[in-house]
C-alpha cells in the first residue's frame, strides 16, 4: 500500500457555535442532535488501530454496548488484523491514515505500542474522532501535553486505558483516603516488582525474517529503526524490555499503580523528580532498565516509585498475589501502594487493603460510606460519555498528572540527576538539555506536532 504524508488527512468535523457562551466547538454531525447529545437509539460507528491482545479485550469490552457496530479496523500485522475483520465485519485497512478517514466513522480504539500514542491520538482527534487510548498515554513530556491540547482544541471525548480506575475497590480507597482516618499524609509508596533474571524476554531470537503480511517499517513508525525481533512484537508484555518502544515497565505498570494516590489526594504536578536505576542483570534481546527508583516531590508530599524486573519481594503484599507465576515468564507479579498518615498506614493492591494504625489513633473511626457512583466498565464509560459529550474520569486532562511524573522520571534516571518542574507552566526548569528532550524527535517522515504545545 502506498504511505501517505504524515500530515495527510480528511476532516469529519464541523465548526458550530455555542450562542449562549460564544465558544466554538467541534462535533460530529453524524451523532450529534439537536440538544448536543446522541439520541438512545443512535449507532456509534467505532474503529480500532492495533489488534493485539489489550486492543481485542478494548473492543470486546466497547462493543457489548448496544449502541456500538465496529466498522472498521486497521493492523500493519494481517495475523492480527484479519481476525478481527471476519468476526466484526469491518473494513480493514494496514494505514492507521486510511482509517481515520473511513466515511462515517465516530469513535476509535488506539491500542498501539506506545511510541505511536501521540501521533495517531492527535490526528484522531483532527479528525473529529472521539479516544479511547491505551495507557500509556504517551512517553515524553511534551506528547503527553500535545495530547491533552489536542482533545481539548477539537473537542472530542478521550479515554486513557487505566482500566483498574473502573473497579469499585480504587473507589472505596479513594473514599477512605479522603474520610481523613488516616490524618495528615505526608508520605506515599507504590512499587511494581517481578523476577525475570537473567534471562528477561529470551536472548538470541534477533532475525531479519519479517512475517509474511506484516509491514515492518510502519510497525517502528517514528521510532528508532531496528532489526526486526519476533520477541518484541508478542504483545505489550514483551514491549516492556525495549526502551524505544515502550520507555520500560514504569510506564508500563505505574499508570495503574500511582493513579490511586493521585486521585485519593486530588495531586497536581510533582515539583522535583530524582530518579536513579539501570539494566544491572537481565540479558536478554532488549535493553530496557530491571531497575528503577524515583521520588516525586509534592507540596507536604513524597511519592516514591519502586520497579524491579530482578527481585518479587512485595513486603506486606507477599502473600496477596495468589498465582504464583505471571504471563508466560513464570515470574511472580506483586505491587502495592502505602499511604503513611499520622493516625495510621493504609496499604493497598488491585482488590484488598490492610489498616495499621498508630498506637489507638484510629479507635472509633468508622469506614466512610460510599459516595463515589459505580462504574459500567471504563470502555464502557467511555461509550457514555460519547452520547453525553462530556469527559470520562480518565480523560487526558486527568491524566496528564499521571502520564507527566513518569515521563520524567525516566528521563531523570536517563540523565543521572534531578530534574525540576514548574506546575504553573508546565515546563522543565533549569535544564536545558533535559528540556530539549522532553520532546522527541521522530524518524522521518514522522514529525512532531509542535503547534500543540
Amino acid at each position: 500500500m502506498k504511505k501517505k504524508s504524515p500530515f495527510s488527512r480528511r476532516q469529519f468535523v464541523k465548526t458550530t457555535s455555542v450562542a449562549a457562551i460564544g465558544v466554538p466547538l467541534i462535533l460530529k454531525s453524524s451523532l450529534i442532535n439537536g440538544n448536543g447529545f446522541i439520541a438512545a437509539n443512535d449507532k456509534i460507528n467505532l474503529g480500532i488501530i492495533g489488534c493485539g491482545g489489550l486492543g481485542k479485550a478494548n473492543l470486546n469490552a466497547a462493543s457489548a454496548h448496544p449502541n456500538i457496530v465496529v466498522t472498521a479496523a486497521c493492523d500493519v500485522w494481517e495475523e492480527r488484523l484479519d481476525p478481527i475483520i471476519e468476526k466484526y465485519n469491518c473494513k480493514g485497512y494496514s494505514d492507521y491514515r486510511e482509517l481515520l478517514q473511513h466515511k462515517g466513522l465516530d469513535a476509535v480504539i488506539i491500542a498501539t505500542p506506545a511510541h505511536w500514542h501521540a501521533i495517531q491520538a492527535i490526528e484522531a482527534a483532527e479528525a473529529g474522532l472521539d479516544i479511547y487510548l491505551q495507557k500509556p498515554m504517551t512517553m515524553h513530556l511534551g506528547e503527553s501535553l500535545a495530547v491533552r491540547n489536542a482533545v481539548k482544541k477539537h473537542n472530542v471525548i478521550c479515554q486513557i486505558g487505566t482500566q483498574i480506575h473502573a473497579g469499585e475497590h480504587y473507589r472505596r480507597m479513594v473514599e477512605l483516603v479522603r474520610s481523613g482516618n488516616l490524618g495528615d499524609i505526608n508520605t506515599v509508596r507504590t512499587f511494581f516488582v517481578m523476577n525475570e533474571a537473567p534471562n528477561g524476554v529470551g536472548l538470541g531470537f534477533n532475525t531479519t525474517k519479517i512475517p509474511k503480511g506484516m509491514d515492518w517499517d510502519m510497525w517502528v513508525g517514528p521510532a528508532r529503526m531496528q532489526p526486526f525481533n519476533p520477541n518484541l512484537v508478542k504483545d505489550a508484555f514483551y514491549h516492556g524490555s525495549w526502551m524505544d518502544f515502550s520507555g520500560g515497565w514504569t510506564p508500563g505498570m505505574a499508570p495503574h499503580i500511582t493513579d490511586l494516590p493521585i486521585w485519593a489526594l486530588n495531586l497536581g504536578y510533582p515539583t522535583e523528580i530524582s530518579a536513579t536505576g539501570g539494566r544491572y542483570s537481565t540479558n536478554d534481546d532488549g535493553d530496557a532498565y530491571d531497575n528503577h527508583e524515583v521520588i516525586w516531590r509534592y507540596p507536604n508530599l513524597t511519592m516514591t516509585w519502586m520497579n524491579s524486573s530482578t527481585n518479587s519481594h512485595g513486603w506486606a503484599f507477599q502473600g496477596m498475589d495468589k498465582s504464583g507465576k505471571g504471563y508466560e515468564t513464570g515470574t511472580n507479579r506483586r505491587l502495592g501502594i502505602y499511604f503513611h498518615g499520622t493516625n495510621g498506614t493504609l496499604m493497598t493492591d488491585y482488590s484488598s487493603h490492610i489498616l495499621i494504625p498508630e498506637s489507638d489513633r484510629m479507635e472509633g473511626m468508622e469506614t466512610p460510606p460510599k459516595s463515589i457512583a459505580p462504574s459500567p466498565g471504563h470502555e464502557l464509560e467511555w461509550v457514555e460519555c460519547i452520547k453525553s459529550r462530556k469527559q470520562p474520569s480518565c480523560n487526558p486532562g486527568y491524566h496528564v498528572k499521571v502520564d507527566v511524573p513518569i515521563e520524567l522520571s525516566v528521563l531523570s534516571m536517563k540523565l543521572g540527576r534531578s530534574i525540576k518542574f514548574d506546575p504553573k507552566t508546565e515546563k522543565i526548569v533549569g535544564d536545558r538539555e533535559a528540556a530539549k528532550l522532553a520532546i522527541p524527535e521522530y524518524r522521518a517522515p514522522w514529525k512532531f506536532p509542535k503547534e500543540y504545545l
